[in-house]
């Protein structure tokens, strides 16, 4: 009776919160993985955080979209051997209901083969997906009818990364523009209409991972890409090179998306650590202002992230580093100012997700815990933490799970692979 009595008075919230904002895409709104919804909880109960509802899926390491009041999630179905099929699965972000699913063979031949990686990306009545091993799908959201669709490898000649595609493209007026891999085509911009190629840019055999961002310095807008050879900066319109800044980085571990305040681009690698650049004041030009000394994933200065994006902001970056040690670095040196695992723990490739809300953090880390917390020049201090999901995906000797949350409609939209859940967090 109780359960139920929580589930009605969530839901109540729900509909009276309707109208919050939405997280359409990587990192929400303006893809920089903000949360700037007013009338959200200021601590959170302790043991397993009440549902509005959980909705049953499979394996996968995509994060939620949600919008329109919709949520669209990815996973995948196992086959015999490497065989199986990945989905695109459209819920109601009011009930949990799934309204509609588009579903695909595919064969995987990549390192931890547990489901899609990419979040979808939702613009007006288009969703747009892409699959481990390089499916591209513009769906309608309301039927999930295929508009149009790619393959990379077929379309393209790619050759997949070692852990398949994983950066979630970004929609720029009438295109969309995604790390692909294709040779003389890093980055291809299509027509977000018909999916025919508007312009193709840069060539790195080792493609990595790394989201493409756009960032406006000083009325120049610039697509920024990170990649394994280099951070390099394109005209979105054209795809146009206007510079490049060297930085090899091995196995292609550029996971986390480059951080930009002012006019500072930051990045940070699992093995070769962390780089800042200055952009030119009429971005045509970049300089490396400083960087990692250390190129060991144990001996680590400054930070060596594996997969989440740092906080960067003002004079401070917070992030965690690649044994779970959580990080606050002075931005104009990189000097370590302090480190924590209270929030974490510690092994190989730790990881936990940062999302600034007003004056504190939500941080989803790889346990399943979502803690709300202050992070500042003087370290770390923890409100309250509570169990989102369970961890179900095993790394080494321990579970973990790897995807992002979608803070909307003042909830929070998590996932597992067994569940999708919503939690209601207004005040």
């Amino acid at each position: 009776m109780f359960g139920l009595f929580v589930f009605l008075v969530s839901l109540s919230i729900f509909v009276t919160t309707a109208t919050g904002d939405d997280w359409p895409q990587w990192g929400g709104p303006q893809r920089d993985a903000v949360w700037r919804e007013p009338g959200i909880v200021e601590s959170l109960p302790t043991g397993l955080l009440p549902r509005v509802w959980s909705t049953p899926i499979a394996e996968g390491y995509s994060g939620p979209a949600v919008a329109d009041g919709r949520v669209f999630i990815t996973d995948r179905i196992h086959g015999a051997g490497t065989n199986g099929t990945e989905r695109v699965l459209a819920l109601d972000a009011e009930t949990g209901e799934i309204l509609w699913k588009h579903e695909y063979p595919c064969l995987y031949d990549i390192s931890y083969p547990a489901g899609p990686r990419a979040t979808p990306v939702v613009d007006d009545d288009r969703v747009y997906t892409i699959g481990a091993v390089g499916n591209l799908y513009c769906l309608n959201v309301s039927t999930g009818e295929v508009i149009w669709s790619r393959d990379f490898q077929k379309d393209f000649g790619v050759v997949l990364p070692t852990w398949g595609m994983a950066a979630s493209p970004l929609v720029d007026g009438d295109q969309l523009i995604t790390l692909v891999g294709a040779k003389d085509g890093l980055v291809i911009s299509f027509d977000k209409h018909s999916g025919e190629v508007i312009w193709r840019a840069l060539d790195d055999p080792a493609i990595g991972y790394s989201p493409p961002v756009i960032h406006d310095f000083n009325g120049h807008r610039l697509l920024i890409q990170w990649h394994p050879q280099a951070i390099s900066a394109l005209r979105p319109e054209t795809g146009e090179v206007v510079w490049q800044v060297p930085f090899a980085v091995r196995s292609g571990l550029t996971a986390p998306m480059a951080r930009k305040e002012g006019q500072r681009v930051f990045v940070t690698a699992f093995y070769n650590g962390p780089m800042m650049i200055e952009v030119a004041e009429d971005g045509s030009d970049a300089k490396v202002i400083w960087r990692g000394e250390s190129d060991s994933e144990i001996k680590t200065d400054k930070l060596h992230s594996i997969i989440s994006t740092p906080w960067f902001e003002d004079d401070l970056i917070f992030g965690v580093d690649s044994y779970g040690q959580l990080r606050g670095l002075d931005a104009a040196t990189g000097e370590r100012l302090w480190e924590t695992r209270e929030a974490t723990g510690e092994g190989r490739w730790w990881n936990a997700f940062l999302i600034p809300h007003e004056d504190r953090f939500f941080i989803h880390n790889e346990q399943g815990e979502l803690i709300i917390a202050s992070l500042g020049a003087d370290g770390y201090t923890e409100h309250s933490r509570a169990l989102l999901v369970e961890p179900t995906r095993k790394v080494q000797r321990r579970m973990t799970i790897w995807s992002h949350p979608a803070f909307a409609m003042k909830s929070v939209f998590a996932r597992n692979d067994k569940e999708i859940v919503r939690v209601d967090l207004s005040r």
